[in-house]
């Protein structure tokens, strides 16, 4: 039976320009644990999650998947989901998730596969519509539903919610539920009251996990 897997960052420190955002962060998440990002508005919740993801350069310190893989780099694990949705105006509902289920590196997806997770959201009967005339909350439900469709076991999500409905924030905290059953792990910066368990709050602004 393989390990199961342990997430842990040790040392962090980001640096935007001039200013030092944070320094000397260090947690770790295990197998089925959910982490809390908290603190206001420029604390670092968004650079944390860049950087774990790899969009930012760490000024310090390190993120490491554990048992570690050396042939996998630490963000070909990780979905992260952003403040930008990420949809292509020109392609339908069901080309776009294609398209990140090739990118992400599963393409032996199969349509129907494909559909029953736009379903998860209420988007299969609009899977051949053009993104581009999705409202707010639809093109945010295609992005998430990415999470489904090609899995990996560490998920980044900054302000997932945004422009959903609360029936649509019930469907997101059940996956994320399902993902953390499966031994899965996740991060979220979110100030709209999910309901779920998370074993660890980080206050970005005390520098202090719970």
């Amino acid at each position: 039976m393989d390990d199961p897997q342990r997430l842990e960052a040790q040392d962090l420190a980001c640096r935007r320009g001039l200013r030092l955002v944070f320094e000397g962060l260090s947690f770790a998440l295990s197998a089925g644990e959910a982490l809390l990002l908290t603190g206001p508005n420029g604390a670092g919740k968004t650079s944390l999650l860049r950087l774990m993801a790899g969009f930012l350069p760490a000024e310090t310190g390190d993120v490491r998947l554990l048992p570690e893989d050396d042939e996998t780099p630490f963000g070909e694990h990780v979905h992260y989901i952003g403040h930008a949705n990420g949809v292509k105006a020109s392609l339908s509902v069901a080309e776009n998730l294609r398209f990140w289920v090739e990118y992400y590196g599963a393409p032996d997806l199969s349509d129907d596969d494909l559909k029953a997770h736009l379903a998860r959201f209420g988007l299969a009967e609009i899977a051949s519509l053009p993104a581009g005339m999705l409202s707010a909350g639809q093109k945010r439900k295609l992005a998430l539903c990415r999470l489904l469709a090609a899995p990996r076991p560490v998920w980044l999500l900054d302000e997932p919610s945004v422009s959903l409905d609360a029936a649509s924030t019930k469907i997101l905290a059940a996956i994320i539920k399902e993902h953390l059953k499966a031994g899965g792990m996740a991060i979220v910066a979110s100030h709209t009251p999910l309901s779920l368990r998370f074993a660890h709050r980080l206050d970005l602004r005390a520098r202090e996990m719970a």
